[in-house]
């Protein structure tokens, strides 16, 4: 019930802000938002229309919004309505039910009498027929509906609603348990009515069909059309009907100056060349101020009007390095290159990684060697490398190739989780092929078991 209070208070709102006058060809729609109660007592057949009145005894009231109506002015004092309402039934004339959900949605057409008392007045009386499709607990059923109400417009497009819905059950076969007379009941509705939609678009007071801007408020002396700005140019013949300006321009203001209209100059503040749009360019590199990203220092525009950097020094413009934050040479496109020193500096290192006993797994006492070959490798951001294993004769061909391709993969692992990109590295174990000294000695076969780090080519 809270958020229909609410949508109440919202609509009653929207309505009076955007709408004027009371319903007619004008203003051909109206909303009507209310609560309702349902009385039996009246329509029984062995009471009919008496104690009428009696809401303590006989009404089944919803005390909240419980009916909405969309009313469309056809002409001639005729409207269509369809409403929609919904209550809590607990008594059926003199008898008491247990609770049940009572909906109705309505079809109507009404006849407004206001235009026969006084088309102007407040008093807007009406009739109407139409049809009902009722809910009433388990059961439904169509009812036909005649209907007598009262508009009271206390204010141009406000009104206070009050009506009466006979609706009759045409099938006279709908029946409660323990109640002996049928579904036909009075439905009263107390609300309020707003009336919108009127052919005045604009509310300027001139009818659209007279006025040359029905959708703009405007004057009387320009047929509808406004003056926005006060400049005597209407706004329809105005560039610029928010800003007064003088009519050599159009009615547009030139705020730096410079014979450019604000309107058409992208820099209206500041004096500029035609060229460029009334911008000024004060590096006079052909780029406007506002659109170089270094306005007291020619650039070219592909660099956005800076000059091209060279933060390394190495000299390599930035645009052209591929490594603009390390030194590097012009043969190898800014970057450092890696120099067999430092193929031998990698290998010294290399060699005193260690492994657990016919295993791939890295002993911790090697991760200093690796972190250094990490940092190493990091200084050529773009040189890949290669990591070989290689093993001494001791076993079978197999079992050394596959041992020497897992500690040069665990060797490749680490470095790749240690900050060099795994773009930049592969592996390969080359077994017992590639020894560097003879197998006949321990000394020798010590040498062989080895990683090596190179260049990929």
């Amino acid at each position: 019930m809270k958020h229909l209070s609410r949508l109440l208070l919202v609509s009653m709102f929207f309505m009076v802000a955007f709408t004027v006058n009371a319903q007619d060809k004008n203003n051909p729609w109206v909303l009507g938002i209310g609560t309702n109660a349902v009385d039996f007592y009246p329509a029984q057949k062995d009471a009919p229309f008496s104690e009428f009145f009696n809401a303590g005894d006989h009404y089944n009231i919803l005390p909240a919004v419980s009916r909405i109506s969309l009313t469309r002015y056809i002409g001639s004092g005729f409207s269509g309505q369809l409403a929609g309402s919904l209550n809590n039934i607990d008594q059926i004339g003199d008898y008491g039910v247990e609770d049940f959900m009572y909906y109705s949605a309505d079809a109507t057409v009404l006849y407004n009498l206001r235009s026969l008392i006084n088309p102007e007045g407040w008093f807007d009386p009406y009739l109407g027929i139409g049809g009902s499709y009722v809910w009433l607990g388990e059961e439904e059923t169509f009812m036909a509906n005649g209907t007598a109400g009262i508009n009271f417009w206390v204010a141009d497009n406000i009104a206070i609603n009050l009506q009466t819905i006979f609706k009759y059950d045409v099938s006279d076969e709908l029946m409660f348990e323990d109640v002996p007379d049928g579904a036909s009941h009075f439905q009263h509705v107390l609300g309020i009515k707003f009336a919108f939609g009127g052919t005045d678009t604009d509310g300027d007071g001139i009818y659209d069909d007279e006025d040359e801007c029905p959708e703009t408020p405007g004057l009387e002396e320009f047929n509808g059309c406004p003056d926005s700005d006060g400049d005597g140019i209407e706004d329809r013949k105005d560039d610029c009907p928010n800003e007064a300006g003088p009519a050599e321009l159009n009615g547009c203001p030139d705020s730096d100056g410079d014979g450019i209209a604000d309107k058409d100059d992208d820099c209206p503040n500041e004096a500029g060349s035609a060229e460029l749009n009334g911008c000024p360019d004060s590096d006079g590199d052909g780029i406007a101020d506002k659109d170089d990203d270094c306005p007291e220092e020619a650039g070219p525009a592909e660099n956005n009007g800076c000059p091209w950097q060279d933060r390394d020094n190495d000299g390599v413009l930035d645009k052209d390095d591929q490594c603009p934050d390390v030194a590097g040479t012009t043969a190898n496109n800014g970057c450092p290159e890696v120099t067999v020193e430092i193929i031998n500096e990698l290998n010294e290192y290399s060699k005193t990684i260690l492994f657990d006993l016919n295993k791939s797994t890295i002993r911790k006492e090697s991760y200093d060697a690796l972190n250094s070959i990490a940092s190493i490798m990091n200084e050529y951001p773009n040189a890949k490398f290669h990591i070989e294993g290689h093993t001494d004769s001791q076993g079978s061909d197999a079992y050394n190739m596959k041992l020497s391709k897992e500690r040069a993969a665990s060797v490749m692992t680490y470095l790749s989780g240690h900050g060099v990109s795994a773009s930049r590295i592969t592996s390969e174990g080359y077994g017992e092929s590639r020894p560097i000294a003879t197998n006949k000695t321990a000394a020798g076969r010590q040498q062989n078991r080895r990683v090596e780090i190179s260049l990929q080519k």
